[in-house]
């Protein structure tokens, strides 16, 4: 079990970074050269594990199909911010996590929102895993209040 979520979480890291990638270039990059890897160092390339890479490609395409909804999802959970005033690593990772919640309901979304901090602690500011969690936490609440509307 141990390596599939470090499996998992290498895959998330990846996403994270082409879609940081993406973002930096204005979404100027075509998502299927995002998903070949060609920005990654060539030996690291070569010895990227299928299911990792697998995991990454689903990640970045359905972030990325599903820009606009995940992007309005994140702005209706900023108080007092907009999204454009975003640094680029915190948006990466809430995109690819947004997605997650709204689209892989059979991930569980403690283990999504815990997978941001982490990513975020490794990669963000000091503040960034905070802000991140809140954001996220909102969202999920927002996400299960809808759900639990529809059931009824």
């Amino acid at each position: 079990m141990a390596s599939r979520i470090t499996s998992r979480r290498k895959g998330r890291i990846l996403a994270f970074q082409a879609l940081y990638c993406w973002e930096s270039n204005n979404g100027h990059i075509p998502p299927e050269e995002l998903m070949v890897f060609s920005w990654l160092e060539a030996g690291k390339r070569e010895a990227l594990d299928a299911q990792i890479a697998a995991f990454s490609r689903l990640l970045i395409a359905g972030t990325i199909e599903n820009i606009t909804a995940i992007d309005k999802m994140i702005q209706q959970h900023l108080e007092h911010w907009d999204i454009a005033r975003l640094n680029r690593v915190d948006l990466a990772i809430l995109r690819m996590s947004v997605y997650s919640l709204m689209y892989q309901r059979e991930i569980a979304p403690l283990i999504v929102i815990d997978e941001a901090i982490g990513i975020s602690m490794e990669f963000g500011t000091d503040d960034s895993f905070r802000f991140i969690n809140g954001v996220l936490d909102s969202i999920h609440r927002t996400l299960l209040t809808d759900t639990e509307a529809g059931a009824q």
